[in-house]
């Protein structure tokens, strides 16, 4: 499937920013470096479970100078419903170490400084960049991975060519919001195997819908 042309792609992207006008981070964070933890153990996770640990993991460890003293096994049973929460609680503490050492238990505004963190990859610094300190990002996730190829906006193979990829489609401003916007679409309209494509706000704009159309 071919790449939207140019002049698609905008009336895409107003429309998808007109269908999910408060489309937001959907982790339960009350601080910067909460967000940082709350995304770190979203990897390959539900929101939704993460949701549910980590009430009672910000209630023990508010902040990295608490995260930074808990022991792993601690750690591990606070979180142990989601994947990957042996592997996570180790980069956790890790991670609140660093910024306690480096940075008084802050989190860097800076991209370089947050890929650093064990456990932090171009993802979670991407979120942390957009939703915790204001600036204009695109974080792939699987939902903007499948949607932003499906769709048009890129024809990539991989989640950084993507990332890249959209950056060159979209203008600046509203990399953030669309970012949002298709997570949401995807959980809610594009699911992966089961598009809902009869009832879809954008089919009209869509180039896999486009295709289908030319090809009848």
């Amino acid at each position: 499937m071919a790449k939207l042309k140019k002049a698609e792609v905008q009336p895409l992207v107003d429309k998808l920013l007109e269908l999910y006008p408060n489309a937001e981070c959907a982790l339960h964070f009350g601080t910067v470096y909460q967000l940082i933890v709350a995304v770190a153990l979203s990897a390959q996770t539900t929101d939704k479970s993460v949701n549910e640990v980590t009430p009672a993991l910000f209630e023990r460890c508010p902040d990295a100078h608490a995260m930074a003293q808990i022991s792993e096994e601690e750690l591990q049973s606070l979180i142990k419903r989601i994947g990957m929460y042996k592997t996570k609680s180790k980069n956790i503490i890790k991670m609140a170490q660093m910024l306690v050492e480096k940075y008084n238990g802050e989190v860097p505004d800076d991209y370089d400084k947050l890929i650093e963190r064990p456990g932090v990859g171009r993802k979670t610094a991407n979120v942390v960049l957009s939703v915790g300190f204001g600036h204009q990002r695109i974080a792939v996730d699987t939902h903007v991975f499948r949607l932003a190829n499906r769709m048009g906006f890129v024809k990539e193979t991989d989640v950084l060519k993507t990332e890249l990829g959209l950056m060159k489609a979209v203008p600046e401003e509203h990399w953030s919001a669309l970012h949002h916007a298709l997570i949401w679409h995807g959980r809610q309209v594009c699911d992966a195997r089961k598009p809902q494509c009869e009832t879809c706000g954008v089919r009209e704009l869509c180039k896999k819908n486009l295709d289908v159309k030319k090809a009848k």
